[in-house]
């Protein structure tokens, strides 16, 4: 005998590798939405984003004639895009 107080029963099913892909997506276009909108680091940036000191960055590539910087009054800054450009070269060439 049917029970007559279930109104319906719905059966969901999740293609759990889909959900991760299009999770991956999302943060990725989030990422670049970020990375664009920011025009230029400072030191502190430039230290979070290669994830070194300070005296580490002065002896790895800060002298490289490569790497743009521009001094501002006392402070440095580094345009985002092509600081990042230098620096995902100057790791290729380190594991040459």
């Amino acid at each position: 005998m049917p029970d007559n107080n279930r109104r319906g029963i719905f059966r969901i099913e999740i293609d759990e590798d889909e959900v991760v892909k299009l999770i991956r997506e999302r943060i990725l276009e989030l990422v670049n939405e970020v990375e664009t909108e920011q025009v230029f680091w400072d030191r502190k940036d430039l230290i979070r984003n290669t994830k070194m000191s300070w005296p580490t960055i002065l002896h790895q590539f800060f002298y490289d004639q490569r790497f743009p910087k521009y001094k501002v009054g006392s402070k440095w800054y580094f345009p985002a895009r092509e600081t990042r450009a230098f620096l995902e070269q100057w790791l290729l060439e380190q594991s040459g």
